[in-house]
């Protein structure tokens, strides 16, 4: 569902993530709440990180989530001996008609408007770093010249956390970039027969545009202005501040745990969610409930813990989830 009109309202935001919600669950098979999130991710002009293990349809995912925008879409397959220049582009030398010589730039694949970063941590550091400024400011510098991507722009990355061998974990500065980080899990029993039944049948599923990328950044402008109260916000503050070991308001676990809280970004992820969450939902103000939902995703990538956490086998969801039964949501 399009609309050409220049303000969206609520029911047409309710609508149209509606329709491309279910433009994509005729592709996928469950994965529902992966789906909201990357859809929350999309609306808010941020980027995903999405970990899972292969063959569970990231990539199917964001292929499929492009169809249903109508958005430039382009795949960059991360590997070892992949260059910055193999990302961004480049200046290559060209002959004019007259035999004139002179340097012109071509453009990399990261002139799109839905980047797939497959397998991203394949990529050495130099490499992936290719992709920071393109993710913050949505630029891309060569040769001393800045070029300005298009929009909208995002990049939804996808990392397998079996395959240690051979890889580079992201920097945290990157991490803290992306606005969800993302968990695919093992589809249930029911949906593994119809991955089965479709992936291996004369069946040809494909996605219909359901909105354009001006209709998406129209509804992040609109999720922008849902109001939230300041108890709700004073509630994020608190949880954010929580992170931090030696905070007054750290808990135990924290403080035995976690060697680095999360960033101000972590905050202001939270608050953008929740708001289009409660959109998403049909409601014109961010609850607690939307809170609780978000932090997890948009906090797990930001939170580093020590080395007690790792050798016990604790995650960072761990530690969230336990911080969230803690903090109160009325401050003492």
């Amino acid at each position: 569902m399009q609309t050409s009109e220049s303000d969206i309202t609520t029911n047409d935001f309710v609508q149209i993530a509606g329709a491309i919600e279910e433009e994509i669950g005729r592709v996928m098979v469950g994965q529902e709440e992966v789906v909201r999130e990357v859809m929350i991710c999309i609306i808010a002009g941020g980027h995903a990180l999405l970990e899972g293990v292969p063959g569970l349809g990231k990539t199917m995912l964001v292929k499929t989530l492009a169809d249903s925008l109508d958005l430039h879409f382009s795949r960059i397959q991360f590997t070892p001996d992949l260059m910055p220049a193999d990302i961004t582009g480049t200046n290559i030398l060209m002959e004019s008609e007259s035999g004139e010589r002179q340097f012109a730039f071509q453009a990399g694949p990261i002139f799109a408007n839905l980047i797939l970063a497959d397998e991203i941590n394949r990529a050495t550091p130099k490499t992936q770093a290719a992709l920071l400024e393109a993710m913050q400011d949505k630029t891309v510098s060569v040769a001393n010249e800045i070029h300005r991507l298009g929009e909208p722009f995002f990049v939804l990355a996808t990392q397998n956390p079996l395959e240690m061998e051979g890889t580079y974990p992201l920097p945290e500065a990157q991490l803290d970039r992306f606005f969800f980080k993302l968990i695919v899990p093992y589809p249930s029993e029911t949906e593994l027969a119809e991955i089965i039944r479709r992936t291996t049948a004369s069946l040809h599923l494909e996605a219909v545009p359901a909105a354009t990328g001006a209709t998406i950044v129209q509804l992040g402008d609109l999720a922008r202005k849902v109001p939230i109260s300041s108890s709700v916000t004073d509630y994020v503050v608190r949880l954010t501040m929580a992170t931090h070991p030696g905070n007054p308001r750290a808990t135990d676990e924290v403080n035995r745990l976690v060697r680095y809280g999360v960033s101000p970004r972590g905050a202001q992820s939270i608050v953008l969610g929740s708001k289009i969450r409660a959109l998403m939902e049909g409601r014109l103000n961010v609850a607690f409930e939307d809170i609780r939902t978000i932090a997890v995703p948009a906090l797990r990538h930001r939170m580093i813990l020590n080395f007690e956490a790792e050798a016990s086998g604790i995650t960072s969801d761990d530690v969230l989830r336990d911080l969230l039964e803690q903090i109160p949501e009325s401050a003492a």
